[in-house]
């Protein structure tokens, strides 16, 4: 009879910790996609500027096409143009299960104008991870997009 107990103990101990486990990484990946809305928020107000304060100072963007820009090429780009917005939805947000460190990814839409001033708009794809800073906030240690074709 105590074997049974204690197995029962055991399970029940092991059941709750994984439904902690799931609340915890459900709420983690809320508070992803809330940083994002955040995030595009802020650039859709503020642009280039905007965008570069959501880095962590180590932090780094893979171009699309191109390079890797730290923190401090992105804060040496200068403004947008005024003519250009970046837009971006999360497809999918995921907390790892130490709580400090998560991912997103979805799809953006760039929209600016050509050397002759007519408009024009790229699509893609993005992922971003973010790590909780030692001060407690959330800053992005990687982003990175990549273009697509036209959404149909």
């Amino acid at each position: 009879m105590k074997k049974l107990a204690v197995a029962l103990l055991l399970l029940v101990s092991l059941l709750a910790a994984t439904s902690f486990a799931q609340e915890k990484t459900s709420k983690g990946a809320d508070l992803l996609r809330q940083l994002e809305a955040d995030f595009a928020k802020a650039v859709a107000e503020r642009g280039h500027d905007a965008f570069v304060s959501y880095f962590a100072e180590d932090g780094v963007e893979l171009e699309n096409g191109g390079g890797i820009n730290t923190k401090a090429d992105m804060l040496k780009e200068g403004a947008w143009p005024p003519d250009m917005s970046l837009t971006w939805t999360p497809v999918k947000a995921e907390m790892a299960a130490s709580g400090d460190l998560g991912y997103t990814y979805g799809n953006y839409v760039l929209k600016t104008k050509d050397k002759d001033g007519k408009p024009v708009t790229q699509y893609g794809k993005y992922a971003s991870i973010w790590k909780q800073q030692k001060d407690g906030s959330w800053k992005v240690v990687l982003d990175m997009g990549n273009s697509s074709p036209e959404p149909k």
